[in-house]
């Protein structure tokens, strides 16, 4: 295929969920042609404004918001505001798209995409939506008979979408991210400074932290650390947490847990590790299996239609994971995890097993699909 220069608007965010596969999208676009033009678009105050210029993109918001379901007096007068905020928001990207003049329109999900695709679509302009998760977003939901292709990361999608705009990509996930050899493991080991001697275990709590895989590492150590003797952990708690676990384990002699609130080689803590404890967000499982990383999700509760723990089931029914429910975790995740670092055989085998539903190429299969489009 021959890549042509294009114009592509990149549009959709609110979490790194969406913003981190967006920019692996661009990238990949400038990878085959780097005379590609592409504009981001994602919603004022959020996370995108902030991350996609640190990637080297530009980008322009919109006033959009989503509605807030839990009724507070606060939420009551945000939500009034939101129909008026979405017909600024349709203006504008009207305008965008006729200033800009994209050869594509690209929705990666997040209520920062509606407003784009849905004039795009207006406009005859060819439009792409990703979907990350196993339970398929409201907007991308909403978007799905207007767009012309829709890009997976799971079976069984077509109880969303159009079963003739279904393509299965996986999702976009950074290079640094695949299988590790041993001299990968010994790196990771050296550079964060861990016993090669024992067990490594991983808790990726993500760059706020997770309050509850933070109160059962807690629960864990106040009751001795019981099957943690062969055991060393690399724990992320977060910044939001940090402060707190720092009280924690001040005047604690446990010099195999090491805590901290950013992995900046996420790679190197990868490769070292034997096991991992996780979220379940779509870009955390896709890493997991690029890498073919035995791993324990607990899927957080507190998202849209509970997407996290679809996207987990759909690795523990190919006995590539384990599921530990949000509620059961304090009292059940550690006993978990030192029960199963232990069994080798297993580990290995659900590496294996999540390499297998692994889609390292998954921006490539997304640009052939934008090319095709075009």
């Amino acid at each position: 295929m021959t890549y042509k220069k294009i114009r592509a608007i990149i549009s959709g965010g609110g979490t790194g969920g969406h913003i981190f596969p967006a920019v692996s999208i661009a990238n990949k676009l400038r990878e085959v042609n780097p005379e590609t033009e592409i504009l981001f678009v994602g919603a004022d105050g959020r996370m995108e404004m902030e991350k996609v210029p640190a990637a080297g993109y530009r980008i322009v918001g919109l006033p959009i918001a989503g509605l807030q379901r839990q009724l507070t007096w606060k939420n009551i007068v945000n939500n009034v505001k939101v129909p008026f905020k979405l017909l600024k928001s349709l203006r504008m990207a009207g305008k965008l798209i006729d200033s800009f003049k994209p050869d594509i329109a690209i929705g990666v999900g997040g209520y920062a995409s509606a407003p784009l695709l849905w004039m795009a679509a207006k406009k005859g302009i060819p439009c792409l939506i990703q979907e990350q998760n196993g339970f398929a977003g409201m907007t991308n939901r909403m978007l799905g008979s207007k767009v012309s292709s829709i890009c997976v990361a799971y079976e069984g999608m077509e109880k969303f979408f159009p079963a003739d705009k279904i393509k299965f990509s996986g999702n976009p996930i950074r290079k640094e991210m695949h299988p590790y050899s041993e001299e990968d493991r010994r790196q990771g080991i050296e550079f964060y400074g861990l016993n090669p001697e024992k067990k490594h275990l991983l808790i990726i709590g993500g760059s706020l932290g997770s309050g509850t895989l933070n109160r059962s590492m807690k629960a864990w150590i106040e009751a001795g650390c019981p099957g943690g003797e062969k055991l060393e952990v690399l724990w992320q708690c977060g910044k939001y947490y940090k402060k707190g676990v720092d009280e924690f384990m001040a005047g604690r002699e446990l010099p195999f847990i090491h805590h901290t609130d950013f992995i900046g080689r996420m790679d190197l803590a990868y490769a070292s590790a034997d096991l991992l404890i996780s979220r379940s967000g779509a870009s955390s499982v896709s890493e997991i299996c690029a890498c073919g990383k035995a791993a324990i999700f607990v899927p957080s509760p507190n998202v849209a239609e509970d997407h996290q723990t679809h996207n987990a089931m759909a690795l523990v029914r190919k006995d590539a994971a384990v599921l530990v429910r949000d509620a059961d975790a304090p009292a059940e995740l550690m006993k978990v995890a030192t029960g199963l670092i232990d069994d080798e055989a297993r580990l290995e085998s659900m590496g294996k097993n999540a390499l297998q539903l692994a889609k390292p190429d998954a921006a490539g299969t997304i640009v052939e699909e934008v090319y095709r489009l075009i």
